[in-house]
């Protein structure tokens, strides 16, 4: 049986994509240039996100444009990310950082804390908010939003758990989980004492 045209498509454009992936790891300088000009829609995006005034705005989009371009010089195919979800967190990272560096304040709400490693001059936290990231990528997309929701975003689990209709046991059973697997990923627990 066939695939309809959509689904050719689509398989098709992830077959390319990752040909471009080989080429770019490989230094050829096209691949890198086509998967860049590829992404370049999720900077623009993400810009009108943020709600700037139209003086900013190219702004904006250059200080998006570097970071997506610095994402895909880093992004490793063999670690089993997304590049989507590779690339979203610094561009928007990038483009939040800009922003408070202009206004004092960016014009959406962030998590203080998360900004602060961002912003951070040290590399090493740099690095280390940079892997949290990627090895969030990596859990069951339920366990990200908890840890999203309830870390990131500060939500009460109270809350968290009237909006999602369950108990809020099962709120931080999910947390305490999603919490256990980011420790083993990220090398803070030896895999061996893991339940």
């Amino acid at each position: 049986m066939a695939l309809p045209d959509s689904a050719e498509k689509d398989k098709a454009d992830v077959q390319e994509e990752s040909l471009l992936w080989e080429k770019a790891c490989e230094g050829d300088d096209a691949a890198r240039e086509k998967l860049i000009l590829m992404h370049r829609p999720m900077v623009f995006w993400l810009a009108k996100k943020f709600n700037v005034s139209p003086q900013q705005y190219p702004d904006l989009i250059q200080e998006g444009m570097v970071a997506l371009i610095e994402a895909v010089d880093r992004y490793d195919p063999s670690r089993n990310i997304k590049f989507s979800t590779f690339a979203y967190y610094r561009v928007k990272g990038q483009m939040a950082n800009f922003l408070q560096r202009v206004e004092a304040k960016a014009p959406l709400p962030i998590d203080e804390t998360s900004v602060q490693i961002v912003s951070s001059d040290d590399f090493d936290n740099l690095e280390w908010s940079m892997s949290l990231m990627d090895e969030l990528a990596k859990l069951p997309e339920r366990e990200v939003e908890i840890i999203k929701a309830l870390v990131l975003d500060n939500v009460k689990a109270a809350d968290l758990a009237r909006e999602k209709g369950f108990d809020v046991s099962h709120i931080y059973r999910l947390k305490r989980k999603a919490v256990a697997k980011l420790r083993l990923l990220l090398g803070l627990e030896d895999a061996t004492k893991s339940p």
